[in-house]
């Protein structure tokens, strides 16, 4: 009797596991996803879908977790709409693209499978209707819905009360501030069953690159960096969500009374020429360099090795959810700044574990900045505190373990 029962846990259990999203730019996503993905393999096979020309130091990273990826060839469109003309136009590649998404993912084994997905539900609800007649689904929101009118939030309501009554439905958040957004919009049931799976950070990887000697010197020259300098790092996609003039703005302000400071950006994409330009009136010279990742290695410890020349790392974004790059700092043992906006002080508790200074406010920036360069103790504290907390709750292992359990639990329920 018990080997019938075993063998009726094992028969209900996902065969296949499909990470899929439908944009070109990746960041905080595609590295939860990456250690989803690691559990995952444990108890069935794993493959990413994205759209074709995805950047090629993704596919190096997913190399390296062995995980093999396909692609399908449409891509949403992540310009700005600001005309009416562009609007429409954006509206019309999202249709576009997930019906391509659809048809591919049509072809794919979904029978007995999980589907985890980056589709919105209050902006692709046919697709995901679709999606979740064919096997079980799961969404990850990273940030909270918008204030919108009344008319557009009753519309998301409607599509929210829709999906949460399909069985297949499922979702995640990737912190608590976008869970507590959800309660008027999910049934309070529903509501109760959302998992929380954090931007987290693997341990090996920290330990693995802060064992590794580094000399100061050589990577200043590898990178182009200034020598000898006091050092404030970002690391984030270079467009305005994530505070980039602020970041500039406040670097140009430091820089009229400290001419021993300087400033570095790394992104996982490369600005325009226009942002570039812009970015040069600022007057910065040598004391700000910008990076992209495929300059910083193959491996994500690259990326870590590098940060660490940081003296300050700062992120002065106007919306987030959590972003992994304060989460990555705060490990690393990096003093951090970041603003006090959504679920951000669910890592930083300001002068315990970082600093929380206000949006939009370069003066703000400046002084934080200019707090943690001249009092080498707080720096200290922030290090060891910002370490500790985050080594405590946003461990990739424990993170990856409650989804992959969740998608096992969606199969025994079923």
């Amino acid at each position: 009797m018990k080997d019938v029962k075993n063998r009726n846990l094992e028969n209900a259990a996902p065969k296949n596991f499909f990470y899929v999203w439908h944009y070109l730019e990746w960041g905080g996503a595609q590295i939860l996803f990456f250690g989803l993905m690691k559990e995952a393999k444990k108890f069935g096979k794993v493959t990413a879908i994205m759209p074709v020309g995805s950047n090629e130091q993704l596919l190096e990273f997913l190399d390296n977790i062995d995980v093999s990826y396909k692609f399908f060839n449409a891509y949403t469109d992540a310009k700005p709409a600001v005309t009416l003309k562009r609007k429409l136009e954006r509206h019309w590649n999202k249709i576009y693209c997930e019906f391509i998404l659809l048809k591919f993912l049509k072809k794919q084994n979904l029978r007995g499978s999980i589907v985890h997905t980056e589709l919105a539900p209050w902006q692709s609800l046919l697709a995901l209707w679709w999606l979740c007649r064919k096997t079980k689904v799961f969404v990850t929101m990273h940030n909270s819905l918008p204030p919108v009118p009344k008319w557009r939030r009753l519309s998301w309501q409607i599509k929210f009360g829709i999906l949460t009554r399909i069985k297949n439905f499922n979702l995640f958040t990737a912190n608590l501030h976008t869970k507590e957004s959800l309660k008027t919009f999910v049934p309070p049931k529903f509501f109760e069953k959302i998992k929380i799976i954090y931007a987290n950070v693997s341990p090996e990887e920290i330990e693995a690159a802060l064992k590794q000697e580094i000399n100061k010197t050589e990577f200043s020259q590898r990178y182009n960096l200034p020598p000898d300098k006091f050092l404030v790092f970002c690391v984030g996609q270079f467009i305005d969500r994530k505070g980039r003039w602020i970041f500039l703005e406040a670097a140009q302000e430091l820089l009229k009374t400290n001419s021993d400071m300087a400033f570095v950006w790394i992104s996982n994409s490369k600005p325009s020429d226009e942002d570039l330009e812009k970015a040069q009136k600022y007057g910065l010279g040598e004391n700000f360099v910008f990076l992209s990742s495929d300059q910083v290695g193959k491996e994500h410890v690259d990326l870590f090795k590098l940060m660490r020349l940081a003296d300050v790392f700062a992120l002065p974004s106007y919306l987030e959810g959590l972003p992994i790059s304060i989460i990555e700092a705060m490990a690393l043992g990096i003093p951090t700044i970041s603003t006090d906006i959504n679920a951000i002080p669910e890592a930083i508790i300001h002068l315990e574990t970082g600093l929380l200074i206000k949006p939009g406010d370069v003066e703000d920036l400046k002084n934080a900045i200019l707090k943690l360069k001249n009092d080498k103790r707080l720096r200290e504290k922030l290090s060891k505190n910002g370490r500790e907390y985050v080594l405590e709750k946003f461990i990739e292992t424990e993170v990856a373990k409650i989804a992959v359990e969740t998608y096992l639990e969606s199969y025994r329920g079923a």
